[in-house]
């Protein structure tokens, strides 16, 4: 029997080949070892993004770029967080083994009291209750699922740390094993994709390359990469230019060896690297477009698939409720 893992995904934004080749494309290998399940955390987003005029597009867009890069809802389950309220009445649960000072230490939070501390304000400004108490939402999202893994960055790791703290609180009181501990899985090697300035593709820089932009946009964007002012004469060294390092993600090993050849030999400037680049990125992204359009357009269509796996969802999550609710004389 399969271990199960777990991968939460938060809609804040538009998808970007940074997200594709650091997140979507390793996540979505998990069905290989993993009976895998994925979520819309649209709560969690709820923490910084308050216009629904944002929120609730972005979520179908997060959930139809991750069905149109691979994932596969008759494989896996893929549901919205909102639409499975066990989730919310185990967090309720969890918080009464959950201490202050667990969440005091929660890196997100910290990092807001200091700032607010270095601008000299007060040391709560601006701080809601749910970015406080982020880390019980997410131990509940991982422990209602019996997750035996989480798939997280380096970054990350304290979250899962939490959640066995939480769900080792919960067993210790009843003296059995009634949740799950999880375990962090970290992905070591994940693509750091450089985006159009030279550091890593972020929203946060302004320097992505979405997705799902259509052709035309996403030639422009290429032709905007900054590069540096040799002269096409100059032989180029390929593994210093983040043209080619891009290029590498997209391209075949016998082509990237033919354009690597070519940037030592000298002779081809950066433009034409960019029209290169700019073939093999469309080559692959043309069909994931297609796909995404007409996913994003069929919302009735869409919305059944997400019903459909928070149906599945809330039997499993269901299960662990009434677990809990039973040893701890609720039920």
């Amino acid at each position: 029997m399969k271990k199960i893992s777990l991968t939460g995904i938060k809609p804040t934004g538009s998808l970007h080949i940074g997200n594709y080749f650091g997140a979507i494309k390793p996540a979505l290998d998990l069905t290989k070892e993993y009976d895998a399940r994925y979520f819309i955390a649209d709560y969690h987003a709820l923490n910084t993004v308050k216009d629904p005029a944002e929120l609730e597009p972005s979520i179908r867009e997060v959930a139809a770029g991750w069905l149109a890069s691979g994932l596969d809802p008759e494989r896996v389950i893929f549901y919205r967080q909102s639409s499975v309220p066990e989730v919310f009445e185990l967090t309720v649960m969890l918080m009464a083994f959950t201490s202050k000072g667990l969440l005091n230490r929660a890196h997100a939070y910290k990092a807001a009291v200091q700032e607010n501390l270095d601008k000299k304000n007060d040391p709560d400004a601006g701080i809601n209750m749910g970015l406080f108490t982020y880390p019980a939402l997410m131990a509940a999202d991982i422990i209602l699922f019996d997750s035996d893994v989480v798939p997280v960055g380096k970054d990350q790791v304290q979250h899962i740390e939490m959640a066995q703290d939480i769900a080792q609180s919960v067993n210790a009181n009843y003296k059995k094993n009634i949740l799950k501990v999880p375990q962090a899985v970290v992905t070591e090697n994940v693509a750091i994709v450089p985006g159009l300035d030279g550091r890593k593709m972020s929203k946060s820089y302004n320097n992505t390359i979405p997705l799902f932009t259509p052709e035309n946009h996403l030639r422009k964007l290429i032709m905007r990469i900054v590069t540096n002012s040799q002269c096409v004469d100059e032989p180029k060294d390929p593994e210093g230019s983040q043209i080619f390092l891009l290029y590498k993600l997209f391209a075949s090993k016998g082509e990237q060896d033919a354009l690597a050849a070519r940037y030592r030999a000298g002779g081809m400037g950066w433009g034409e690297a960019k029209e290169e680049l700019f073939r093999v990125v469309n080559r692959e992204l043309a069909p994931l477009r297609e796909r995404f359009n007409a996913i994003y357009a069929d919302r009735s269509g869409l919305d059944r698939i997400l019903a459909a796996g928070a149906e599945k969802a809330r039997s499993i999550a269901a299960a662990t409720v009434k677990r809990f609710r039973k040893t701890a004389g609720i039920d």
